[in-house]
């Protein structure tokens, strides 16, 4: 039994003759009551699973308070025994009945009732209880066991069967304290000989009808049969358990939650989701004012990139507003951004909002202050604005799906996170499987999971940034964000979570994703525009603000590339934003070399064709053009010039700028290049007047330009060209010499 506040047993009873008194073909009932104290998430599914395979059962006990002690820290469950003596005692004289016990908050059926009455039956024993490799609780009686040639040794109390006569004769042996250990009190008369003789008992030493999982994980293989059911295995002796119990560690609950994302019906390899459409609350033909009240908590608790665009796709959401109110928190290491969060909650606030409740946390004079703190007041907000559910984000989630939070109400969990990853990576939101030091640890489905190979809604052990909570989590008191040392906020809080015997899930049911996580290692607020310095590590984000929308069209082979000028091609390459934001960094740095022969930044110290430019190196952003040289213009170089597989070096990126006043010309030169490119950041005849680039051997001109496109031409030998002189203000080019 594994909660520290309620308990779930099980009692199964099931009706089977004696193989010695009754003829082998006699029909037998089998049914299952349950003693339960609260309908938790375990004693749901253990019902679930119940009823997929036809096991009739009713509950006993709910709502009695729990006096058993925290069976997952200590000894105890003697409650267990005196309830279960209490049920079985009007079948006491039944003949014709089987009674078969589990624990259930952490047990699932994986067979029906005629499968778990043959097998006892083929024991030919009165009673037969679970088997483990632990002896457990006193390990000085080890040596009391009788020796087995194969198989677990010693009892467990999680699960046993019997005639009802002599399944009664044992529960009632003696009476016991609420907090006295239920598995001694059944060790103690397993291990009394005579007892055992006169009973008839036995251990199910290799998992015929109960599987425990401490201790024997390694033994037990998840299968489908050829109509896309699952059925688990024990390879190690070749048998097909009934019962699985996650008894021991709450490790062992994480296992079993993985067995029961599959049995039972719960996800078939053939139609994948069953469980997806339970409790499901569809929202299609609800009218706004129906819709539940979210409470959207915002967390921003240190620098993030894309901070703009997180908010807008919060804003974008297809969900009510009139049915959502806003909590943004922002922490004392994250007042890089507070001129935007203001800015955001000014023009979403105020008196013509169109949100229910609008909240606007600044920490900025409280250096002490700490994420945990910060969600607490979130919870505390979801409580007063009278929440139906609690949506938590943290600043580094982005959903680009619109309709990620009116799915996950849909849904109807408990706490349900849609699944989330980082761009190319296989980092995500949730943990399959925890190690036994409290860590991460892939579990067998994890990539499966992740790469959507597998879709549906998965239960978890951890998940992280973003969830939806249902209120009736939220009033039990089980959203706490406890500070334990050596673990993070989320660990703490997930772990909370688990031992409370709250179902954490995990969401990939859209066929498109929700969303994803950035990628916060290398974002630094050192730079003027810092999302630009993103390409690595934030790729679909950099991708969308910087790349330019018509790139795509340049990869298109059904539309030709344009060449004004021969074997010169032109083509969009960066946005207008990529354009402005370059020239307000390159501006805000300043170091403009003047356009002097003497040069420093080269290797040489001496430019023969100088311009007045700013190097990448300078900025810092050499690194990241040369893997937009890799990934966004080598590829249309190979379309344009095929056969030639370029390795995109190019030691010289840099920004020119062309003015009347100052270089308003360049002289007729070839390039350091193999290839050179020439990305046009702003506007002809707005922000300057003439410029151009004249290809001497072909007397031809490119005068004609657009923001983000850029010209591509050979750099040596054929292609010897000059700078067109600019006549009227300032003209701004971003060249590349690839492959020198």
């Amino acid at each position: 039994m594994t909660s520290s506040v309620h308990l779930l047993v099980l009692l199964a009873l099931c009706v089977v003759p004696s193989i010695a008194e009754e003829p082998a073909k006699k029909a037998h009932r089998l049914l299952l009551l349950t003693i339960a104290t609260d309908p938790t998430d375990g004693y749901l599914r253990f019902a679930r699973s119940c009823h997929h395979y036809g096991i009739e059962f009713e509950a006993i006990g709910m709502g009695e308070e729990w006096r058993g002690g925290d069976m997952l820290v200590s000894t105890g469950g003697g409650q267990k025994i005196g309830l279960l003596a209490k049920a079985a005692e009007k079948y006491k004289d039944d003949q014709d009945l089987i009674l078969m016990y589990t624990d259930s908050y952490d047990v699932l059926l994986a067979s029906g009732p005629d499968e778990i009455v043959k097998k006892f039956r083929d024991f030919k024993s009165n009673m037969v209880f679970s088997a483990e490799g632990f002896c457990w609780p006193n390990e000085t009686l080890t040596t009391k066991y009788p020796r087995v040639a194969m198989g677990k040794r010693f009892l467990n109390s999680g699960g046993f069967i019997g005639y009802a006569p002599q399944f009664y004769s044992v529960v009632s042996h003696e009476t016991v304290g609420d907090t006295y250990d239920d598995q001694l009190y059944y060790t103690l008369q397993y291990l009394d000989a005579d007892r055992r003789k006169q009973i008839g008992m036995r251990l199910d030493h290799r998992s015929h009808i109960f599987q425990n999982l401490n201790g024997a994980t390694d033994d037990i293989e998840l299968n489908f049969n050829p109509d896309g059911s699952a059925f688990v295995t024990n390879t190690a002796y070749s048998t097909t358990p009934s019962v699985l119990h996650g008894n021991g560690p709450l490790r062992m609950k994480d296992v079993l939650s993985y067995y029961g994302n599959y049995l039972a019906g719960a996800w078939s390899a053939n139609t994948e989701c069953a469980l997806c459409q339970e409790n499901f609350a569809s929202l299609k033909e609800a009218y706004d004012e129906d819709y539940p009240h979210v409470l959207v908590a915002l967390y921003v608790d240190k620098p993030v990139p894309f901070f703009s665009k997180f908010l807008q796709r919060i804003e974008k959401q297809f969900y009510p507003k009139s049915r959502q109110s806003i909590f943004l928190y922002l922490g004392p290491k994250a007042q890089y951004h507070l001129t935007k969060a203001k800015a955001w909650v000014d023009e979403i606030g105020g008196q013509d909002s169109k949100y229910a409740n609008v909240k606007f946390v600044d920490s900025s004079g409280d250096e002490l202050a700490t994420p945990e703190d910060a969600r607490h007041q979130g919870v505390k907000q979801c409580q007063e604005v009278n929440c139906s559910f609690y949506f938590s984000v943290d600043a580094d989630v982005m959903l680009t799906n619109r309709l990620t939070l009116k799915r996950l109400v849909e849904q109807n969990r408990t706490v349900l996170a849609p699944l989330l990853s980082k761009p190319e990576k296989l980092w995500s939101n949730f943990w399959g499987t925890i190690s036994p030091t409290g860590f991460y640890e892939r579990s067998a489905d994890y990539l499966n999971i992740v790469n959507a190979e597998r879709r549906g809604v998965w239960v978890v052990p951890h998940i992280s940034h973003v969830y939806l909570i249902r209120r009736d989590v939220v009033e039990q008191g089980h959203i706490t964000y406890p500070m334990v040392e050596g673990r993070d906020m989320d660990i703490a809080f997930s772990g909370h979570l688990r031992r409370k015997g709250v179902f954490m899930y995990i969401s990939n049911r859209e066929n498109s994703s929700w969303g994803h996580l950035s990628e916060l290692s290398s974002f630094t607020t050192d730079h003027l525009h810092n999302d630009m310095y993103q390409l690595m590590d934030n790729k679909w984000d950099w991708e969308e603000d910087y790349l330019h929308p018509g790139y795509s069209q340049a990869l298109n082979l059904s539309v030709p590339l344009r060449m004004p000028c021969p074997d010169v091609y032109w083509y969009p390459l960066m946005s207008e934003l990529f354009a402005q934001h370059m020239i307000e960094e390159v501006e805000h740095h300043g170091g403009w070399s003047g356009g002097s022969h003497e040069d420093k930044r080269i290797s040489g110290g001496y430019e023969n064709v100088p311009t007045d430019d700013i190097h990448m190196t300078q900025i810092n952003f050499q690194e990241h053009y040369l893997a937009l040289i890799k990934r966004y213009i080598l590829p249309v170089q190979l379309r344009a010039y095929p056969g030639h597989y370029a390795e995109g070096n190019a030691l010289l990126n840099f920004v020119v700028k062309y003015q009347p006043e100052r270089q308003p010309v360049l002289r007729p030169h070839h390039d350091s290049s193999t290839f050179t490119t020439n990305v046009c950041l702003n506007r002809p005849i707005i922000d300057y007047e003439g410029g151009g680039c004249h290809f001497i051997r072909y007397n031809c001109s490119v005068v004609e330009n657009r923001v983000g496109w850029t010209l591509m031409h050979p750099g040596r030998l054929t292609h010897y060209h000059e700078g067109l002189r600019t006549t009227k203000g300032t003209r701004y080019i971003l060249v590349s010499f690839i492959d020198p």
